[in-house]
């Protein structure tokens, strides 16, 4: 079983960057993606972006392409998402995600982490 944890989340102004983390245990060595998504209040889960750990192919939401870098590092089991040039509209709840099934979809995860709330102010 895999457990993810969030970390990074907080208070950032609008223009600004920040970067959350997430860590997975347990049986890590299953996991075939990873991504992040993004909850607004009163709305549903939306995608944000997902990486496929054993190729490093990205995918990215349009809303945060180019501005958002989502990675990887399987030597500490962690996922990272870089988020720069901040806007108001980011401002959500982020969970970490992941695949540790074959054939699923990056996007269709079935781990959750708990969340972490980014804030984006002006």
């Amino acid at each position: 079983q895999v457990r993810l944890v969030e970390f990074g989340g907080g208070s950032v102004h609008a223009g600004g960057s920040l970067t959350l983390s997430c860590a997975a245990s347990g049986d890590t060595y299953n996991i075939r993606s990873m991504s992040w998504f993004r909850q607004f209040p009163g709305k549903e889960r939306e995608r944000v972006a997902c990486i496929i750990t054993r190729t490093d192919t990205a995918y990215y939401a349009n809303s945060v392409k180019g501005r958002f870098t989502i990675s990887h590092d399987n030597t500490q089991n962690a996922l990272f998402l870089q988020m720069y040039s901040l806007k108001l509209e980011d401002t959500a709840i982020y969970f970490c995600a992941a695949v540790d099934v074959p054939g699923r979809p990056c996007f269709d995860p079935i781990i959750w982490g708990q969340g972490t709330q980014v804030t984006v102010s002006s």
